[in-house]
């Protein structure tokens, strides 16, 4: 099994606000990221962060579709 990553973010010049974002996350749910190596976190802390991105981002957008600002 290869450790190359195909991961490409599809508009590069969010990758800055997609990280700042995923560090947000992981502080709101308690998980001890850190820049660098983070190979002492559970498959679950990792799995966590990403799962509640995606469901920020949805939400996100069911609130931009729906005709709303987002801000509360």
């Amino acid at each position: 099994m290869s450790n190359h990553s195909n991961n490409q973010n599809a508009v590069p010049e969010a990758k800055g606000a997609l990280n700042r974002f995923k560090y947000e996350v992981a502080e709101e749910l308690g998980v001890p990221l850190k820049q660098g190596y983070n190979g002492d976190l559970t498959s679950r802390q990792n799995g966590s962060v990403g799962g509640y991105m995606v469901k920020k981002m949805i939400e996100a957008q069911e609130k931009q579709m729906a005709g709303e600002s987002g801000e509360q």
